[in-house]
């Protein structure tokens, strides 16, 4: 009993450990954003690497998810004689809800493992120590721009996710299955408001932040984890590890905000 008492003692501090390193690394990240030099090409590389190295991928993705969105809402609202509302089912559902999220865990696998992994690496090879040594400051060279790019690439690729996923949605609806073409847009222009695509972005702007920030912070205190290991299967563990944070918090982040601005 007092082993089980010590356990979950511990395991307590060390979620309040953990939750305290994330907020100091937030924090110093938000005072180098703010705060000039801004090093612009920096960002420019990282919106690359975020951004448009993640478009193939996230068309595809949306193409296919409102391909199988539309095909479940034809059945459903077939039942119930409103096939004319599957234009406003299938853009509401990408706008609001699965064009943010799966563009987020999309960019969380692609882009928040190997930047986890690249900061895990420079950790355990002593190269953020030699930043430090030589007087470069670690969260303004590695951080800041990660960090913009984040921002900026995640609202971009949610919206070319839902415009994949509405000519997904077209091309199930209209071509395959027979809707009326006039039926399947006019439904597009009725059953979307300002406030559905105002919660799209809020919670994309959101989940861009989120992923660098936990990714690079897991990655960043490779050295503080209590993984038992270090070197290369420290950061395949500490990769993991953060790739399913991500996730969960993305998740948490969407009903919180879902539940807001509802």
């Amino acid at each position: 009993m007092n082993t089980a008492i010590k356990s979950l003692g511990q395991y307590g501090c060390e979620v309040i450990r953990q939750a305290g390193l994330l907020g100091l690394f937030l924090g110093h990240c938000l005072i180098r954003m703010a705060t000039p030099p801004l090093h612009f090409n920096r960002i420019v590389k990282q919106i690359h690497f975020i951004g448009a190295k993640s478009t193939l991928v996230i068309l595809l993705a949306g193409a296919f998810t409102g391909m199988v969105v539309a095909l479940q809402f034809y059945d459903t609202l077939l039942r119930f004689g409103s096939i004319e509302l599957i234009g406003s089912a299938v853009a509401l559902s990408l706008i609001r809800e699965l064009g943010p999220v799966i563009t987020a865990l999309m960019v969380t696998g692609r882009v928040g493992s190997a930047i986890c992994a690249e900061i895990g690496i420079m950790r355990i090879s002593e190269q953020i120590d030699a930043l430090e040594c030589i007087g470069i400051d670690p969260y303004r060279f590695l951080m800041t721009a990660k960090l913009w790019a984040g921002i900026i690439c995640l609202p971009l690729l949610t919206g070319l996710f839902d415009v994949a996923g509405i000519a997904g949605g077209y091309l199930v609806s209209v071509v395959m299955l027979g809707v009326g073409q006039g039926t399947y847009i006019q439904g597009l222009y009725s059953g979307i408001e300002w406030n559905d695509v105002a919660m799209g972005l809020v919670k994309s702007f959101s989940f861009g932040w989120v992923i660098i920030w936990v990714c690079a912070a897991k990655g960043f205190f490779l050295h503080k984890q209590r993984t038992g290991v270090f070197g290369a299967e420290g950061v395949s563990r500490i990769t993991t590890d953060a790739v399913v944070f991500s996730s969960i918090c993305i998740l948490f982040i969407d009903y919180v905000i879902g539940a807001i601005m509802l």
